[in-house]
């Protein structure tokens, strides 16, 4: 078993050999805070013999370690209340975190949904396009088409004595006429549709 250490202070103005276990810094410490508080309580009561002043120190000094004591345990709750606390904003923040990724998901889920809209948009409008220029070209045929006609009623009125092959002509070109009426109500319709799909892709990607 080791020596314990043995220190010589004075207190009050009075000789004392402590010993202990803590260093000899420790121990001069804290016997120069008891020579302090009497020396502080005696300015009080200047009169009092030594045996009170060290018990009122005693008092004092037990006062003063149940306050420390009170403070620590104070502290020690308000510590466990912030990592309470800490813990509480460390959930909110993985929440905001995990909400934030998945939002960011599904923004760049509806980033490619709105890209594949707009790719199939621009193919339908591809193909209005062309739907247009061929509802054109078959417009400018049959505007001919009637032209044609036109001059052969005219020639029809002039020209009596072939009355039958004109007449078997004014048939054939009148029922490619009628053809060519279906075939371009056919094609304003399906434009029609095809507007009305376009129209449907655009909301969709708005």
């Amino acid at each position: 078993m080791e020596d314990k250490i043995r220190v010589s202070v004075k207190i009050y103005g009075q000789d004392y050999v402590l010993s202990g276990d803590s260093t000899r810094d420790q121990i001069r410490k804290v016997s120069d805070y008891v020579d302090a508080k009497m020396q502080e309580i005696a300015v009080g009561l200047p009169s009092s013999p030594l045996s009170s002043l060290a018990v009122l120190t005693a008092v004092n000094i037990a006062d003063e370690f149940f306050k420390t004591k009170d403070s620590i345990e104070e502290f020690r709750r308000e510590n466990q209340r912030l990592v309470k606390d800490t813990q509480h904003y460390v959930q909110l923040w993985d929440e905001a975190k995990n909400s934030f990724i998945q939002y960011k998901e599904d923004a760049h889920t509806n980033i490619e949904q709105n890209l594949v809209g707009k790719k199939l948009l621009d193919e339908k409008d591809h193909e209005l396009k062309q739907l247009s220029l061929e509802n054109a070209r078959l417009l400018d045929k049959y505007q001919a088409t009637a032209l044609k006609n036109e001059d052969l009623m005219n020639r029809l009125k002039s020209q009596e004595d072939n009355k039958d092959s004109t007449s078997s002509e004014i048939r054939e070109l009148t029922e490619k006429c009628k053809e060519m009426e279906n075939s371009f109500f056919d094609l304003q319709m399906e434009n029609i549709q095809l507007k009305g799909e376009i129209d449907r892709y655009k909301k969709m990607i708005d």
